[in-house]
């Protein structure tokens, strides 16, 4: 079968992008048994356009991998090399397909950037040159002999015209001598002038600065009088009264953190004193409750501790309450604290709980019974 093989923009090895047409010749060797047996593992059930395009494929990755290692002018100029390369490798590597190249030939090499152009146009230009350079040569040998004719009709005109330099040069230097004698004389008169005229204005301007230089004294001295009415101002409009609210201001804070800790000390007095007085009342009723039922244990000679014990529970409810009950009715709390403990609702519920922490305490003094030995043994008896 014939295969078109196009490698199109592929890059040589010194970077150049060349297209290259290559045809090739392959079939399938049925002589060769093992080659026969190879083609029927690779192709068997495959199409012959698929077939093809294995190949096909298969001849221009080599095509373009021997492209990448050679240079433009390598595959340009010898393309038997290029092409015997390509049949090489490409048949060592379709044998083991069974397929074999029977023949392998570049129809075309070209780019798209016009590089083969250029190496056709250099070698023109070389040819040219060379030709341009024999005419030359002979150019070169007629105008030489040429050129030593006119040399001497040249000279006897230089020597002519070297004579008539000198006597002109000799006028010249002669009327050039008077001329320097006028112009110095000339200069030296305008210096005279110029110095003249420079030393005046140099006295004017030195006048005009030592003017100048007043008149800037005279300002700085001005703004600085109106700086220091500016302070002055400043000092009697926003800085003596600032100092002035400022101290009242600290003053008045002071009393002000004052009244406050007085009323907060007057405050947690009261609650204090208040407690202190219901709790006195609480102690006193429990007190006269206890008697009572000591009389009750008196009379009732099978009433035990354990029923005691359960009436003072069920009463303790009742004492809680009567104890929170004057907080209850407080709108307000002030505390006061030294930083060393708890503060807000924390220490109101703490001094709560002390005062009912007492109760125990009260009913023991009051009926001889220990509430909290009695709750423990009636744990144990359970």
């Amino acid at each position: 079968m014939t295969l078109i093989i196009e490698s199109r923009q592929v890059y040589t090895q010194l970077g150049v992008a060349i297209n290259v047409t290559g045809i090739a010749q392959v079939k399938v060797h049925g002589q060769n048994k093992e080659m026969l047996e190879a083609a029927c593992q690779q192709f068997l059930g495959k199409s012959d356009t698929e077939i093809e395009s294995i190949a096909k494929e298969t001849l221009e990755g080599h095509q373009r991998a021997i492209m990448g290692n050679m240079t433009v002018e390598e595959i340009y100029q010898d393309r038997t090399k290029f092409s015997q390369h390509v049949f090489e490798v490409a048949s060592s590597d379709l044998i083991n397909m069974g397929i074999s190249v029977v023949s392998y030939t570049i129809t075309d090499v070209s780019d798209d950037e016009g590089y083969l152009a250029s190496l056709g146009r250099s070698r023109t230009s070389q040819v040219v040159r060379d030709a341009r350079i024999g005419e030359a040569e002979a150019t070169k040998d007629a105008d030489i002999k040429k050129s030593l004719a006119e040399e001497v009709t040249m000279r006897s005109k230089y020597f002519n015209d070297i004579e008539i330099a000198k006597a002109a040069r000799e006028f010249e230097l002669k009327r050039a001598a008077y001329d320097i004698d006028i112009n110095t004389a000339q200069a030296r008169a305008n210096l005279a002038y110029s110095l003249q005229e420079a030393t005046t204005k140099q006295r004017i301007k030195e006048e005009q600065m030592q003017i100048l230089v007043v008149e800037r004294s005279q300002q700085i001295a001005l703004q600085e009088q109106e700086i220091m009415r500016r302070e002055k101002e400043l000092e009697a409009q926003i800085r003596r009264p600032a100092e002035a609210e400022k101290y009242r201001l600290e003053k008045l804070a002071v009393a002000n953190g004052i009244e406050a800790i007085l009323r907060a000390e007057a405050i947690a007095e009261s609650i204090k004193l208040k407690g202190d007085a219901e709790a006195f009342a609480i102690e006193a009723k429990a007190k006269a409750e206890a008697e009572q039922m000591a009389k009750k244990a008196d009379a009732w000679k099978e009433y035990k501790e354990a029923a005691m014990v359960d009436m003072v529970l069920d009463v303790l409810p009742k004492v809680v309450a009567e104890v929170a009950g004057p907080l209850s009715q407080t709108k307000r709390v002030v505390m006061v604290s030294s930083g060393n403990g708890e503060i807000g609702a924390t220490k109101i519920t703490k001094e709560v709980l002390d005062i009912v922490n007492q109760l125990p305490s009260v009913v023991h003094s009051m009926t001889g019974i220990d509430i909290n030995q009695a709750i423990k043994l009636a744990q144990v008896n359970r």
